[in-house]
């Protein structure tokens, strides 16, 4: 699962992948180049435009304002500064339907018609009682005039009795406008869901479907970013285990389809639906575990756990660039 916890001591907009993803070169450098509060897990990247900051969303730390999801800001893309949470008070409804949840994770940002819609998970781990919450705001940004968000209650559900896993929320749009949901991790692995404008919550009558698995028990797949580009639909997915610091085994991998629905492939015709996907980031030097991947204009935010800290969760950003179709990770450290 995504993390609980900061482990051991992105606008992810997923839709349409900017112009950029095709021509920019790797920024110099490495992750390491970013400064600041940099302890983002799942990290839920917003690029801004030019002469506006940039922010992370990410998982709440139980030990910081009852484990609310965490917001950064930096006004170069390099240096981060924490900003405190989301909700000054979690939602009622999320105890009424998940006890004892200790921290919201994983959040997801999109934004629609001037509103920004905020999913997150709501859990506790190893368990697929779990919901996906939703919250609408005007701004990403805390200092803004009108900064507010409106709680708009669960999304989606899972009992224990289900096949799936509602964490780990993930949108897209596609060609006619239309959004679309992927969430889910291990059991059945990962799901796609079709959702409705405004609201932002499920089509009627929509049911989940399995877009990406099949691995070996317990099916390690979870994290998923959708991403839109040239036509093709690219599923980005965490496959391994996260949160054991220097011994977690993360790893991100990527399928393409021509449709939402998919098929997903790799590059060598595996289908996801059976343990396929292309492997573009994984463990290198004291980057341990790279996963919990998003999006926004380019540039791909992912954490990892330094092995040279002891194993302390660190906010990574990096550029993407496509060669012959897919998707390649240069070594670039900010978002600019």
């Amino acid at each position: 699962m995504r993390s609980l916890v900061r482990a051991v001591g992105l606008l992810v907009v997923a839709g349409t992948i900017a112009a950029v993803l095709t021509g920019c070169s790797a920024s110099r450098g490495s992750a390491a180049e970013l400064t600041g509060d940099l302890a983002a897990h799942d990290p839920a990247l917003a690029v801004g435009s030019a002469g506006h900051p940039s922010f992370v969303y990410s998982t709440g730390d139980q030990a910081i304002d009852g484990g609310g999801i965490e917001i950064r800001r930096s006004d170069d893309g390099v240096a981060w500064t924490m900003m405190g949470t989301v909700f000054a008070h979690r939602p009622a409804w999320i105890a009424r339907t998940i006890p004892n949840v200790p921290n919201l994770w994983a959040p997801e940002l999109i934004q629609h018609e001037g509103i920004w819609y905020l999913y997150y998970a709501a859990s506790t781990f190893g368990s697929k009682h779990s919901a996906i919450g939703l919250a609408t705001n005007t701004t990403l940004d805390p200092s803004a005039h009108g900064y507010h968000w409106v709680d708009r209650g669960p999304v989606l559900v899972s009992q224990t009795s289900d096949p799936y896993n509602a964490i780990d929320p993930a949108l897209v749009v596609d060609a006619s406008g239309e959004p679309w949901m992927a969430f889910g991790s291990f059991w059945s692995g990962i799901q796609l869901l079709p959702l409705t404008w405004p609201s932002g919550m499920p089509r009627a009558g929509a049911v989940p479907a399995t877009i990406a698995g099949g691995r070996e028990s317990p099916n390690a797949i979870e994290g998923a970013q959708l991403v839109r580009h040239g036509g093709r639909f690219y599923l980005f997915v965490s496959v391994g285990f996260c949160c054991r610091g220097i011994a977690s085994t993360y790893q991100v991998a990527v399928g393409r389809s021509d449709a939402v629905t998919g098929p997903y492939l790799d590059e060598h015709g595996q289908a996801m639906l059976t343990g396929g996907g292309s492997i573009v980031l994984s463990t290198k030097g004291r980057m341990v575990g790279p996963g919990g991947e998003s999006f926004s204009r380019g540039m791909l935010a992912f954490h990892y756990y330094d092995a040279d800290v002891g194993g302390a969760t660190t906010l990574a950003i990096r550029r993407v660039r496509l060669a012959e179709g897919w998707p390649v990770i240069d070594r670039g450290g900010s978002a600019r």
